[in-house]
């Protein structure tokens, strides 16, 4: 191995003659990845201009109404947290896995539809069924994947489209049926999701975790398969938003005050996967924060309370597409400020290393044979024949034209 650089110095090497630095970027990770760690203080920057916004939303609600935070208003309000909390895991998981499942809203309102259909036969046998057909529908998005290698837009909008057609079949409101009421144990919903969402976000700070669940990230060709352990990742994560989705569907229903409206469903995916990107979650996979999506959920219900109170009517698809396209800055600073520091110059640890030409990669390193023996190097000088006199200057073959000095008295 050889080095392309003049005055660079070469990193010390392991037993087996590869530089140390080099075998740690190889394996940080091996598909051409940033080596490094990323960079956490733009996410802690984030969530203190989160955590700013929600406290001054939730002033301006408390000097509207402070009833809207007391009692049960307040139960209301915490359930909603955990509905739209729901939502935005499911969102924010397989986004973390960079397969962005579109289909979670359609989900959440089949879910709510079927609840308020079949929640007089109690709630756990109105909510098995729903269970199994979101597990075995997150399955086949999850197939559709990672075996045909496709973007996870493309296929769960797909899926989107035929829960859609199950939705259409429903054309008047549906009344939730049965007595189950998520406001008996708001607090312990809203603070399953505040854990869930917490811890899933420290655990993904770790750097192993971190690549580990983005591993399907595309980082050259998106076309190029990742391997069978991002494929399993990605898989399990198109599930588990798929079932958190579905989960989130009942507690829209049941915390409700009127009957289901059937739709597309659409309308909660943008507000979902607007709320997770406002958190800190970069849309194209593995960065995120920690207390983001927790305080990004809160500052949207609590806005949207809000508004309530005020008597406004706004859109759930207006208050998704600003909460989107705020999501897409901050996916642009996440992406910015977020990823791994390079390395100075001179610190002896090279870029990452990704093969441009025939022995050389990006990194600035170049793979060189090692020089053949000395006898093989072609001659700089014309090789004398046996005729060529000892002196050199006196050979013919050097002669152009006739020596001036060349005289008979010399």
């Amino acid at each position: 191995m050889g080095y392309d650089e003049p005055g660079r110095t070469a990193p010390p090497e392991t037993s087996s003659g590869v530089p140390a630095a080099v075998l740690e970027n190889i394996f940080d990770d091996p598909s051409h990845g940033e080596p490094g760690r990323d960079r956490i203080a733009v996410h802690v920057v984030w969530e203190f201009v989160l955590l700013a916004g929600l406290a001054a939303v939730t002033w301006q609600l408390w000097r509207s109404d402070s009833d809207a935070l007391r009692g049960g208003a307040l139960k209301t309000l915490l359930v909603d947290v955990a509905a739209l909390g729901l939502l935005t895991l499911a969102a924010g998981l397989a986004l973390r896995a960079a397969a962005v499942n579109l289909a979670i809203g359609p989900v959440a309102l089949a879910a709510a539809l079927h609840f308020a259909e079949q929640g007089d036969r109690g709630a756990r046998d109105a909510l098995l069924p729903a269970l199994a057909v979101a597990a075995a529908g997150g399955l086949a998005l999850a197939l559709a994947v990672v075996v045909l290698h496709v973007p996870g837009w493309a296929a769960s909008l797909a899926g989107a489209a035929g829960v859609i057609v199950y939705l259409e079949r429903r054309t008047a409101p549906v009344a939730v049926q049965g007595e189950y009421d998520p406001r008996r144990a708001a607090l312990y919903l809203f603070v399953g999701f505040a854990a869930v969402a917490v811890l899933g976000g420290l655990f993904g700070t770790i750097k192993p975790v971190r690549r580990l669940i983005g591993r399907f990230r595309p980082v050259a060709d998106p076309a190029r398969r990742r391997g069978a352990v991002a494929a399993t990742v990605t898989a399990l994560a198109l599930v588990g938003s798929t079932v958190l989705a579905m989960l989130g569907g009942v507690l829209i229903a049941a915390n409700g005050n009127g009957p289901v409206e059937p739709g597309t469903g659409l309308d909660w995916t943008v507000l979902a996967v607007g709320t997770v990107m406002l958190g800190g979650t970069s849309a194209y996979g593995r960065r995120g924060g920690v207390f983001g999506t927790l305080l990004a959920v809160c500052l949207v219900v609590v806005f949207l309370a809000w508004t309530v109170v005020h008597d406004w009517t706004i859109s759930r698809w207006a208050v998704g597409g600003a909460v989107l396209g705020g999501g897409l800055l901050v996916t642009r600073l996440v992406e910015t400020f977020g990823r791994p520091r390079p390395a100075p110059p001179g610190a002896g640890v090279p870029a990452p290393l990704r093969p441009v030409g025939d022995g050389v990669v990006s990194g600035g390193w170049a793979m060189t044979p090692a020089p053949g023996p000395a006898d093989a190097w072609p001659s700089v000088l014309p090789e004398r024949n046996a005729d060529t006199p000892v002196d050199a200057w006196e050979a013919p073959r050097w002669e152009n034209e006739p020596r001036r000095w060349d005289s008979d008295d010399r």
